[in-house]
């Protein structure tokens, strides 16, 4: 059977349980500083729209597995905290839905993903940045996995992203897969998904 395209195709045999517990962040409530918060809004807002994937997957030995393309749909749900999405992949018959939010009290960005197995990946990192990381947690053959990604290269209408993955507790990684993202012509921008909110309108922590 052919590898999935899922951007987290590392975790399909992972329980949720453990995906949800691997947060590299803390549990306990932390303030989130208000420059930190906007720059994770700024993400948001940036992503929110129709984009163009070309997704590059590897082997473990480094070499292309194979390159797909497909799209990716955000829109908000919570104006300047939460976007759901919807990835396709039509050469591979994939479709996926997606989460991508601020944590607030835990001063992080989260994207949460669910496939047609029904598994929960989850991907956390600071407001402030553009890495996620999971990890380390037990594999069902016993090992011990860790991953991470980082976007790169943004621009309004194009970004890129890299998943790494590590089997020896972060001492090395290899490259997963690597997607270039371009907007989708007239899809348009965030700031579209913003009419619930005036512009102007004063940051208030949430309590």
């Amino acid at each position: 059977m052919p590898r999935s395209s899922r951007i987290l195709p590392s975790w399909r045999s992972l329980p949720a349980s453990l995906l949800l517990a691997c947060s590299p962040l803390g549990a306990e409530a932390m303030e989130t500083p208000a420059s930190a918060l906007a720059e994770g809004i700024d993400q948001l807002r940036q992503t929110v729209g129709t984009w163009n994937v070309t997704t590059t997957q590897y082997r473990s030995d480094g070499t292309i597995a194979r390159k797909v393309s497909g799209t990716w749909q955000f829109e908000w749900v919570v104006p300047d905290r939460v976007i759901s999405g919807r990835s396709v992949i039509p050469a591979l018959g994939e479709i996926s839905g997606m989460l991508f939010y601020v944590n607030e009290r835990r001063a992080a960005l989260e994207f949460a993903q669910v496939d047609a197995d029904g598994q929960l990946r989850v991907l956390s990192g600071g407001t402030g940045g553009e890495l996620r990381t999971a990890g380390p947690v037990a594999a069902a053959d016993g090992s011990s996995v860790q991953l991470r990604m980082k976007r790169f290269n943004v621009a309004a209408d194009c970004f890129e992203s890299r998943v790494e993955v590590s089997t020896d507790g972060g001492a090395s990684w290899r490259p997963d897969q690597h997607q270039r993202f371009v907007r989708a012509r007239g899809a348009g921008g965030g700031d579209a998904g913003l009419r619930y909110r005036k512009p102007s309108q004063t940051y208030v922590p949430l309590t």
